[in-house]
C-alpha cells in the first residue's frame, strides 16, 4: 500500500505494515530504538533474521545519512534513485555492509557484474599487484603484459572457436557501438535490427537499439537512424508472440521496412536482461542464424549480462549452439573492474581501417589483470557447477513461493542464476518497485526488470545454498508484509464464492 511521497518527484513511502508478532519482534523490543529512518525506510519494518551459521546475525533496517543526502543532492537527477538510502562501506561475497553497521544480502551483483561475489580474493590480489606494476598504458603506445595474456586466453578457448580477433572497451554500451560499427564496415550496409525488450545501453547510438522501456530515451531525440525493431518471443504475454509468429514478423520487416541489401546486422540478447529475464527460444536463435546466413546479415549477440557463467555456461549462446558473427561482452568479465570487449573473425575485422576503433582506457592493464584472475577462478573453482545447482534451487524455491501466492506471482523463469519472477496482470502498477523497496527493508537487495512487473534475481555465481535460501525467505517475507492481507482476503472471498457455486475472484 502506498502513502504520499516526500518532496515533489521523490519515491513514495511505504505505509507501516501491521505489526507481526514474531520472535524477531520480541527480541527487537528489548533492544534500544533504532535511529530515525530516512525517506523510503522511515516506516520500514526492522527484522532480526536468522541467518545460516556461515554468516553472523546482524540486521536492521538501513537508513539514510547526512553524507548520503549531500551526495544525492549533487548527483544529476537523470540518475536512477538507489534502492535504499544507504552508504555502502564494503562488501564481501554475497553481502553488503553499510557505514552504520548494517548488512544486506545482495542479489543484484552490481547488476550482474560481481559474478564471483564481492571482492573475490584472487581478483583483488591480481588487481592490487598490477597497480604496483603499471596502472595504465594506452594501446596506441604499447601493449601491456596483462592485455597480451588476456587476449591469448580469450582466443584460446573462451570466445567462439571461429573468432580470432578481439577489441577492448570500457563499458558494455561502448562495446555495442563498436560491434555496430564493425558490422556496418564489414557489410557496407547501414541498417540494424534490434528486438522488443532488448537493452543495449544508454549512449546516443545504443539508445536507438534499446527497446526495454521508453524511460531511457525520454528527452533524448533524435536518436541514431537506420534502426528497426522486431518482436521478441514472449508467449506468457501473448499467444501471438511465439517463435514462428516472431520469425514471420522479422521476414515481413525485411520485406517492408529494411531490405536485406540495406541491413548490416541483427542484434539480440540471448536472454533479455532489462527486458524481463526472458530467454530467447533456441529455435528462434537458429531462425535468426539462418536468415543472417541467407542475406549476408551479421548476427551480433549481446552477452553483456549473460556472459561469464551467469546462465551455467560461459556464454548463453552455448546452450543453443548458435554462433555469432560478433560477440559483445562486459560486466562479469573482470568481476567489478570496468572492462568490455567484442570478438569476431578476421574476415570481418579487416574492413575496419586502423584507428577507427579504440579508446583511452581500452585494455587497461589493471582491468586486464582482474579479467585474467576471474577466468582463472572459473578454471580452479567449480563455478559453473554451482550455478547449475543453485539455479535449480532458486527456481524450486521461487516456485514454492508462487504456489503460496498464486494471486500475486504469474511465472518463474530463467536459466542458471539469471531468474525472473513476473507478477500477475491483476497486480497494480509499480508493484515490482514497491516489492524491491520492501525487500530492502527485509535485508535483501533485489532489482526490477521490464514493463510487466518483474523481479530479477542476480545473486553471485558463488552464492551458498544457505544464503540463497535465506534470500528467498526474506523475499517472501517482503511479499507477506506488503500483500499478506490482500492474499488472505482474496482466499476468503474465493472460498465463499465456491461455497455458493460462483466463479473465482480472478474470473
Amino acid at each position: 500500500e502506498l502513502g504520499g511521497g516526500d518532496e515533489a518527484g521523490s519515491r513514495p513511502r511505504l505505509k507501516p505494515p501491521p505489526a507481526r508478532k514474531t520472535m524477531s519482534s520480541v527480541m527487537r523490543s528489548a533492544r534500544p530504538a533504532a535511529p530515525a529512518l530516512g525517506r523510503v525506510f522511515r516506516h520500514g519494518v526492522a527484522r532480526l533474521a536468522t541467518l545460516p551459521n556461515e554468516h553472523p546475525v546482524k540486521h536492521e533496517v538501513p537508513h539514510g545519512s547526512m553524507r548520503f543526502a549531500m551526495a544525492r543532492s549533487h548527483l544529476m537527477q537523470g540518475l536512477a534513485s538507489p534502492i535504499c538510502d544507504i552508504e555502502v562501506e564494503r562488501a564481501e561475497g554475497s553481502w553488503v555492509y553499510t557505514t552504520d553497521g548494517h548488512d544486506l544480502l545482495d542479489f543484484t551483483c552490481g547488476i550482474g557484474v560481481t559474478n564471483l561475489g564481492h571482492c573475490h580474493p584472487k581478483v583483488v590480489a591480481a588487481a592490487q599487484y598490477q597497480l604496483t606494476q603499471l596502472c595504465h598504458g594506452a594501446v596506441a603506445v604499447g601493449l601491456s603484459k596483462p592485455l597480451i595474456a588476456l587476449t591469448e586466453k580469450l582466443v584460446n578457448g573462451i570466445i567462439p572457436p571461429a573468432h580470432d580477433r578481439v577489441m577492448y572497451a570500457t563499458t558494455g554500451a561502448e562495446a555495442v557501438e563498436n560491434a555496430v560499427r564493425l558490422a556496418r564496415a564489414a557489410t557496407g550496409k547501414p541498417n540494424i535490427i534490434s528486438f522488443q525488450g532488448g537493452y543495449h545501453g544508454r549512449t546516443s547510438a545504443t539508445l536507438a537499439l534499446t527497446r526495454s522501456k521508453t524511460a531511457y530515451g525520454t528527452r533524448n531525440f533524435p536518436q541514431m537512424s537506420g534502426v528497426f525493431c522486431a518482436p521478441f518471443p514472449y508467449l506468457v504475454q501473448s499467444s501471438g508472440l511465439g517463435v514462428e509468429d516472431c520469425l514471420f514478423q522479422l521476414d515481413l520487416l525485411l520485406k517492408q521496412q529494411t531490405a536485406p541489401e540495406d541491413t548490416a546486422a541483427i542484434i539480440i540478447e540471448p536472454v533479455l536482461g532489462e527486458g524481463g529475464y526472458v530467454e530467447a527460444p533456441h529455435a528462434f536463435l537458429h531462425g535468426l542464424r539462418e536468415r543472417c546466413d541467407k542475406h549476408n546479415i551479421k548476427l551480433i549477440l549481446d552477452e553483456v549480462q549473460t556472459g561469464f557463467g551467469r546462465t551455467g555456461k560461459m556464454f548463453a549462446h552455448q546452450h543453443s549452439g548458435v554462433q555469432p558473427d560478433i560477440l559483445v561482452m562486459a560486466k562479469g568479465i573482470a568481476n567489478g573492474i570496468p572492462i568490455a570487449a567484442i570478438s569476431s573473425r578476421s574476415d570481418l575485422t579487416a574492413h575496419s581501417p586502423p584507428g577507427t576503433m579504440g579508446g583511452t582506457y581500452a585494455g587497461n592493464p589493471v582491468a586486464c589483470a582482474a579479467a585474467l584472475a576471474t577466468l582463472d577462478v572459473f578454471t580452479s573453482e567449480p563455478i559453473l557447477e554451482n550455478v547449475v545447482a543453485r539455479g535449480k534451487q532458486l527456481t524450486d524455491l521461487l516456485e514454492g513461493v508462487k504456489a503460496r501466492h498464486p494471486d500475486i506471482i504469474k511465472e518463474v523463469r530463467g536459466v542458471g542464476l539469471m531468474v525472473g519472477l513476473e507478477m500477475t496482470a491483476d497486480m497494480p502498477a509499480y508493484s515490482a518497485r514497491d516489492l524491491s523497496l520492501r525487500c530492502a527493508s527485509e535485508g535483501l537487495l533485489i532489482l526490477t526488470a521490464g514493463t510487466f512487473e518483474t523481479m530479477r534475481f542476480i545473486p553471485p555465481l558463488t552464492v551458498s545454498e544457505g544464503d540463497l535460501a535465506e534470500g528467498v525467505k526474506r523475499f517472501e517475507a517482503a511479499i507477506d508484509s506488503l500483500w499478506g492481507q490482500h492474499a488472505e482476503r482474496v482466499s476468503k472471498e474465493e472460498a465463499m464464492l465456491r461455497s455458493k457455486g460462483g466463479s473465482s475472484v480472478a474470473d
